[in-house]
């Protein structure tokens, strides 16, 4: 059991229903001003038409590439799609020099790795569809035309920003020469991970990642979209990107950010910038935990007031940890302690560990009601019956109760008459991406 002062000292990590109401109000404002036309160029949460307006309808049949890229790894998969969906695909590194290196050097990267699973899979004669997975705040101006608006997760690449990452990808291949692809859709992980489960379970209408960032999609009626520019011949409705990555970044979340969410922006690649993200997503949750077991060994609270110089370092407290240490069962401390002495802490007190995990939890609770109600204000603004909210990331995916604790939070907060479920996406944003291909192509023939 965490000692009172340290608890008292955690409280403003803690959120009341008071808080959260007042957040999931403010994402309402956000999202209202972003599908906006006029009110759009003031909105942090910016509201992307995808132009995708169909889900699946689980008959999509035949073979896809997939072009996966949202982090210091991207995936090419081949995937074939008929009764049941077989998927080959290989994972390739993006160097950490590409990653902030000129933009052709990055598209030349991938157009190369992309060449080589091609030819290692001997399917060159075949001019394959390819579904092209790009998880970065991008305007979309069409199914196949995405602008970046900026680089987030550690990606630098100049020239890249403002310009269309399809485009930059067709001059890449064509640079090479040896390979036959046709784009039919650029689209972020959400959007595949919506489509995803789409295929499987027709209720779906919400994307959700909550990994290294994170960020939500969700079906929206057109009538609501001042921001849309395509035909309005049916079907009348689309998937909204909302890039919420970025709400709060207007100030709007100010009275529920802490010292540590302060002082972890300030020391960020971006400061000002995805301040929503920067309290729910796996790239900082760990940090956030360091910063509040310094304070507490500042205050002699923890390990008698003896930190480690590897503590010491940012970054040292990987979002992981909190995940395994609060795997550890109820007066088991197995994990915690393996922990604590890879990051030179030894001899450490059964109440140094439930400390350490009261600091986790209190950090991954935070991020699973946040994230609760970002969901909840999506699923209220769908209102209908019965929806599912197709999930991924890993923190999702690994952390033991972030599940449960966002089930919890999103039924306090949802109307009456809501029923919804959270599934897990398994492969969102590669089988995704090829299924938007596919309802493309099917879309296409049907014309």
């Amino acid at each position: 059991m965490a000692s009172q002062k340290v608890k008292e000292l955690c409280q403003d990590l803690i959120l009341n229903d008071e808080a959260l109401k007042d957040v999931c109000d403010n994402l309402e404002e956000e999202i209202n001003k972003g599908l906006g036309k006029d009110s759009n160029p003031e909105a942090s949460i910016k509201c992307f038409p995808t132009y995708v307006r169909e889900l699946p309808n689980g008959k999509e049949k035949g073979r896809f590439l997939a072009l996966d890229l949202g982090g210091t790894n991207f995936r090419v998969l081949l995937i074939e799609l008929g009764d049941k969906c077989t998927m080959d695909s290989r994972i390739y590194a993006v160097p950490q020099p590409i990653m902030v290196g000129p933009g052709d050097g990055l598209f030349d990267h991938i157009a190369e790795c992309l060449a080589s699973f091609i030819k290692e899979r001997n399917l060159g004669d075949e001019l394959l569809p390819l579904g092209f997975t790009f998880s970065f705040p991008c305007k979309q101006e069409g199914l196949t035309k995405a602008r970046l608006a900026r680089w987030t997760k550690g990606f630098k690449c100049e020239g890249v920003e403002g310009r269309d990452v399809v485009e930059l990808l067709k001059l890449a291949i064509a640079r090479r020469g040896d390979v036959r692809i046709k784009i039919c859709a650029v689209l972020n992980d959400t959007t595949g991970t919506l489509m995803s489960c789409a295929w499987k379970n027709y209720n779906c209408r919400i994307g959700l990642i909550v990994g290294t960032g994170t960020n939500a999609c969700y079906m929206e009626k057109l009538e609501k979209v001042e921001l849309w520019d395509g035909g309005n011949d049916g079907p009348h409705q689309v998937v909204i990107n909302t890039e919420w990555g970025a709400f709060g970044d207007n100030g709007c979340l100010d009275f529920v950010r802490t010292q540590y969410d302060i002082n972890i922006d300030r020391e960020s690649i971006n400061p000002g910038k995805q301040l929503y993200e920067k309290m729910i997503s796996g790239m900082y949750m760990g940090e956030i935990a360091r910063q509040v077991l310094l304070r507490l060994i500042s205050e002699r609270l923890l390990f008698g007031g003896c930190s480690s110089d590897i503590l010491q370092e940012k970054g040292s407290f990987f979002t992981k940890y909190i995940s395994e240490i609060e795997s550890d069962k109820d007066g088991d401390f197995s994990n915690c302690r393996a922990i604590l002495e890879e990051l030179g802490l030894d001899d450490v007190t059964d109440t140094d560990c439930a400390n350490v995990r009261h600091v986790c939890e209190c950090v991954s609770r935070r991020a699973a009601y946040l994230a609760a109600a970002g969901v909840s204000v999506l699923l209220n603004r769908i209102n209908e019956e019965s929806i599912t909210v197709a999930v991924d990331g890993s923190v999702y995916r690994f952390h033991p109760h972030f599940h449960n604790l966002m089930v919890e939070q999103i039924s306090h907060l949802i109307k009456p008459g809501i029923k919804f479920d959270l599934m897990l996406s398994e492969d969102g944003s590669g089988r995704g991406a090829a299924l938007v291909a596919a309802v493309a192509s099917r879309s296409a023939s049907m014309r």
